[in-house]
């Protein structure tokens, strides 16, 4: 029984401090990867992903208007994901 609640007992502090760590690193490690997600150069990066997905269906033998659909639909995506990671970060702002 004494066994069983030095080990319980270890076992929540061991857990109490991973909360503590996550809660200290881990709204660090979240801006950067918002940051680097949202900055000029990424901007640019997804523009030349954007292309080079249209151009890669084109050379594979996917139609015209097919391609453009599709590459449409791959920049909503692209989109929508950066919208709620924006939205995301605005709200972990006003948290801090």
């Amino acid at each position: 029984m004494e066994k069983e609640r030095r080990h319980s007992s270890k076992d929540a502090a061991e857990v109490a401090e991973i909360f503590e760590t996550l809660s200290t690193k881990l709204p660090a490690m979240i801006r950067g990867i918002l940051d680097s997600l949202f900055s000029p150069e990424s901007a640019a990066n997804m523009g030349k992903a954007v292309a080079e997905f249209r151009k890669s269906l084109i050379e594979g033998g996917i139609p015209e208007a097919e391609a453009m659909e599709m590459t449409k639909d791959y920049l909503g995506t692209l989109t929508s994901w950066s919208k709620m990671l924006r939205e995301l970060r605005v709200t972990g702002q006003h948290r801090e």
